[in-house]
């Protein structure tokens, strides 16, 4: 490599895109008239508003007399009403005169109910529901039923006398993150 000299060379041109010198934004001088203009105008406006509300107050025309004469004019108007017209029909004489009858009927009561929350094929993951739900307070059990191919660990709630009494527990329930339970008749 051979050895430059730096010192005949010629220096640099300026270079118009510098990062590091801060660039002069020109300012186009304003219309001091057009401004003027627009601040006068602004003015006008809101007086002339502020003037036509003055007259709207001041006026007479604007003002509603309360006379007495005119209270009484509009009481005797509201006295003097029209008779009703005569009905043309006789639904609401024979809706007086009418009879029901009462039929006589009894309510079934449907019985005990019980709620199920869950069937597994481990008693471990039942008695793992059965441990949430005595957290959520409510005492749960575990009853065992014989399927085609193998045993069903069942966790149940009830007796319940009323369905209203399980619905209860069945929020209480839902509202600790415990879903899908189901309420039955207790068979």
């Amino acid at each position: 490599m051979s050895n430059q000299d730096y010192i005949t060379r010629k220096p640099a041109k300026k270079k118009q895109n510098n990062p590091y010198k801060k660039k002069v934004v020109e300012q186009k001088p304003t219309n001091q008239a057009k401004s003027k203009f627009i601040i006068a105008m602004v003015i006008l406006l809101i007086a002339g508003f502020a003037y036509g509300l003055w007259l709207l107050k001041t006026s007479p025309s604007t003002k509603t007399p309360n006379t007495s004469h005119e209270i009484k004019a509009v009481a005797k108007k509201a006295v003097t009403l029209p008779k009703p017209p005569k009905e043309k029909w006789r639904y609401v004489d024979d809706l007086k005169h009418k009879e029901v009858e009462v039929g006589e009927y009894e309510v079934k009561k449907s019985g005990p109910y019980k709620m199920q929350c869950g069937s597994f094929k481990t008693q471990s993951q039942a008695e793992i529901l059965k441990a949430r739900m005595a957290f959520a307070g409510i005492e749960s059990q575990i009853q065992t039923a014989q399927g085609k191919n193998n045993m069903w660990y069942k966790v149940v709630l009830g007796p319940y006398a009323r369905k209203r009494a399980a619905e209860e527990d069945k929020h209480k329930l839902r509202n600790n993150k415990i879903n899908g339970c189901q309420i039955w008749l207790w068979k």
